[in-house]
């Protein structure tokens, strides 16, 4: 990720961006929908959609690269996701090792879902990103508004969740 001086950015220009994050599949795998909320200022924009065969964690990811890829400005972004994986990925530096092995993992086995990690990687670049670990299906206001886009873009790809 750039820091703000190498983007031309300052700290009080970015927008400071909340983005909340969740992926439902119907089977795993099965149609699977992914939910985004973004909320900056006041402001709110939901996004969601989904895939005919797709695993909760593609769309996990898939909530996470839609809602970064929706900001058209560099901006500090915190993201909540009650997705353990995406979430140590990130701050215990899964990632980073995974691309010095080459996408692999520690047992030498190749890494899951690389075509998502390195498309997420590239949304990252130009944002300033936090993580925050929310606890899924625990009355969370936010994370229970995006997995019910989730499970919403699931149903339209023919799944029957809830």
């Amino acid at each position: 990720m750039k820091s703000s001086e190498e983007d031309g950015m300052t700290d009080e220009l970015r927008k400071n961006v909340n983005l909340y994050t969740d992926g439902a599949c119907s089977g795993n795998p099965g149609p699977g929908g992914w939910g985004a909320l973004l909320v900056w200022n006041g402001n709110e924009k939901e996004l969601y959609g989904g895939e005919p065969q797709s695993t909760n964690n593609r769309m996990e990811m898939r909530a996470v690269i839609e809602g970064l890829r929706a900001l058209r400005v560099p901006c500090s972004v915190t993201i909540h996701t009650d997705s353990a994986l995406i979430m140590n990925a990130f701050t215990q530096h899964w990632v980073e090792n995974w691309k010095r092995r080459g996408w692999r993992k520690a047992d030498k086995k190749p890494v899951e879902n690389q075509d998502l990690w390195v498309e997420m990687l590239g949304v990252m670049e130009r944002h300033e990103i936090q993580w925050v670990k929310v606890k899924g299906h625990s009355g969370h206001t936010e994370n229970e508004r995006v997995d019910a886009l989730a499970v919403k873009g699931s149903r339209e790809m023919g799944g029957r969740q809830r």
